[in-house]
C-alpha cells in the first residue's frame, strides 16, 4: 500500500512542472510557469520556504540537485533558453552561473554521477545537448552535441557510474574503467546513448520504438549488475523498459510496459531501482514493479492533487 506522506502547499502562482528532493531528502524544489524556483524545508513533514529564486524570464521546466559533496547546489532550465545554477553561501541561495548558449527553450537538465565531477547535461528543442563542467575557480566549460535530436531534445538522464557486472567480477583493488554514458529522447522519437570517447561525446546507440515524441527517459540506478535499464516514455501514451544484458554487444530490447489513454509526461526510478514512477496526462502518477516472471504490474495509483490513494485492481492492469 502506497500512501501520501506529505502534501505542500508551494505557493506557485502557475502549474508547477518539476519538484525534486534533495540527496537526503530533507529539500524539496520546485519550479512553475511562474518564472520561479522554490525550494523548501520539508523535515518532519514541515514545509518551510528556504528561497524564491528569481532569475529566469519564462516557464522553469526542470529543477536538478548536485551531490552535496560539491556543497547545496542546483540547476534550473527555461523556456528563456537558459540554465542557472544556484549555490548556497552561508545560508543564502545565489545565482553562480548562467548558461545562455541555447537558441530555444531548455527543456531538462541533468547532474552526471558525482564520481565524474561537476557535469551538467542539458537538452534543449533547438535540438542540441550542452555538457557544462565545473573546472574551478568559478569557470565553466562548455561542450555541445548539436543537432542531437532533430526539432528538439526533451530530456537527459545519465548511466550510473557502475561498470554493468562489476558487483560479479570486479578484480579487487582495481580501479573499475569507467565509461561515461548518458541518454536523451527527443522530438524525432528516438532515444538516444552517448558516450565518451577521448574527450568527444559520439552517438553510440539509438532506440526505436515510440510512434511519438519522447518525453522523458529514466536511466535505472545500478549496483554492477550484468543488465543495464532505460525507462522511456511519450506522447504516445506508451512506457518501454529497455534492457542491455551484454555491454559489449550493446544491443538494447524493449518491453512495453503500458499503454496509457493520454501522453506520459515522466518517469522515475526509486533508488534501489525496483520500482518505476509514471506521470502523466491523466493526472495521475501510477507506481510499477517487475514480478519474479518479468511481468510489470501496477502496485499503486496516487491521484495527483489528491491525499487518497486507490488500488489498481487486476482488470486495470491487464489493459495493455
Amino acid at each position: 500500500m502506497v500512501s501520501v506522506i506529505n502534501t505542500v502547499d508551494t505557493s506557485h502562482e502557475d502549474m508547477i512542472h518539476d519538484a525534486q528532493m534533495d540527496y537526503y531528502g530533507t529539500r524539496l524544489a520546485t519550479c512553475s510557469s511562474d518564472r520561479s524556483v522554490k525550494i523548501f524545508d520539508v523535515r518532519n513533514g514541515g514545509q518551510i520556504l528556504i528561497a524564491d529564486l528569481r532569475g529566469h524570464e519564462g516557464p522553469v521546466w526542470q529543477v536538478a540537485w548536485a551531490h552535496p559533496m560539491y556543497g547545496n547546489i542546483l540547476a534550473s532550465c527555461s523556456y528563456d533558453r537558459k540554465v542557472i545554477i544556484w549555490k548556497e553561501e552561508n545560508g543564502t541561495w545565489e545565482k553562480t552561473y548562467e548558461y545562455t548558449g541555447h537558441d530555444s527553450s531548455v527543456n531538462s537538465v541533468c547532474w552526471a554521477p558525482q564520481d565524474y565531477g561537476l557535469i551538467l547535461a542539458c537538452g534543449s528543442s533547438d535540438g542540441a545537448i550542452s555538457l557544462l563542467s565545473y573546472t574551478g575557480d568559478g569557470q565553466w566549460e562548455v561542450k555541445k552535441i548539436g543537432n542531437a535530436h532533430t526539432i528538439g531534445c526533451n530530456a537527459v538522464s545519465w548511466a550510473p557510474a557502475v561498470v554493468p557486472g562489476s558487483l560479479l567480477d570486479q578484480p579487487s583493488g582495481q580501479k573499475p574503467n569507467y565509461i561515461k554514458r548518458f541518454a536523451s529522447g527527443g522530438c524525432d522519437n528516438l532515444i538516444k546513448i552517448w558516450k565518451e570517447e577521448d574527450g568527444q561525446w559520439k552517438e553510440e546507440q539509438k532506440l526505436e520504438a515510440h510512434s511519438d515524441w519522447v518525453r522523458d527517459v529514466a536511466w535505472a540506478p545500478s549496483i554492477g549488475l550484468p543488465t543495464s535499464t532505460i525507462a522511456s516514455c511519450s506522447q504516445d501514451g506508451r512506457v518501454f523498459i529497455w534492457t542491455c544484458d551484454d555491454a559489449s554487444s550493446n544491443s538494447w530490447s524493449p518491453k512495453l510496459l503500458h499503454k496509457f489513454n493520454d501522453v506520459v509526461w515522466h518517469v522515475s526510478w526509486s533508488i534501489t531501482a525496483n520500482i518505476l514512477a509514471v506521470s502523466g496526462g491523466d493526472n495521475k502518477v501510477t507506481l510499477w514493479k517487475e514480478s519474479v516472471d518479468g511481468q510489470w504490474a501496477c502496485i499503486s495509483d496516487v491521484n495527483k492533487g489528491q491525499g487518497a490513494v486507490s488500488a489498481v485492481t487486476e482488470g486495470q492492469q491487464n489493459e495493455q
